[in-house]
């Protein structure tokens, strides 16, 4: 039977770190907390993976495409080194081998939810971008990504920040990278996962620690049986 987790795409899902089972890769040194899968081990998935200093992943084509964020040490493979920070996009049809240091490494991906027609390959040092004035006084946006509807980015909360009630088309997916992110239904502290369905909506706040988040709209399916628009 194919491996379901958090399949139901019309379901608010929050893991918090206090909720994360780390299970291991079919690699001696590989670790992955899954957040969504549809499929075994070829899918759709959205996992974290912690691999181990001086570990290693087979090589593998990206037949759905991979998008990775680079949270912690150094990702590695025959092309160059990801550090933490680096926003990375491997569309349809690439292929890499993953080689990780002495520093060890823990990346957010998502694998098999590339649209075919987006074929933009990208390594981005989000250390070194660019930050653009928000919508609301305290915030500050870094452009990852866009294409058709699908929207990526940084979005950085100064402490004390309230912005206005607004829905979802399309969803919305946010990684809470520093900091505390607040809305009306609860706390999220550094390292939640968000999902958010299509037209959900919220009216997001931080308080005095501010918060760092990595936020992802537009592309959630609200069609469970085509798992697309």
């Amino acid at each position: 039977m194919t491996t379901r987790i958090h399949a139901d795409f019309s379901q608010r899902v929050v893991i918090r770190p206090q909720d994360y089972q780390w299970v291991d890769s079919p690699m001696p040194g590989v670790e992955r907390m899954k957040l969504d899968r549809i499929g075994d081990e070829v899918g759709r998935a959205t996992s974290l993976v912690r691999f181990a200093p001086n570990s290693q992943f087979s090589a593998h084509r990206h037949d759905g495409g991979e998008e990775f964020l680079v949270l912690e040490g150094v990702f590695s493979d025959e092309h160059q080194d990801y550090p933490s920070g680096s926003y990375v996009r491997n569309p349809i049809g690439t292929a890499h081998t993953p080689r990780i240091g002495e520093s060890g490494a823990t990346i957010l991906v998502k694998l098999h939810q590339f649209r075919p027609e987006d074929q933009e390959q990208k390594a981005l040092d989000t250390n070194t971008g660019v930050w653009h004035q928000g919508l609301v006084d305290g915030l500050r946006v870094m452009l990852l990504h866009d294409f058709e509807g699908e929207h990526v980015a940084l979005v950085e909360w100064a402490p004390n920040t309230r912005f206005n009630p607004h829905r979802h088309w399309g969803g919305e997916e946010i990684f809470v990278l520093e900091g505390t992110f607040y809305d009306e239904h609860g706390e999220y502290p550094k390292g939640t996962w968000i999902r958010s369905p299509h037209l959900s909506q919220h009216k997001p706040f931080t308080k005095e620690d501010g918060a760092l988040i990595f936020v992802k709209t537009g592309h959630l399916p609200w069609d469970e049986k085509r798992q697309s628009f």
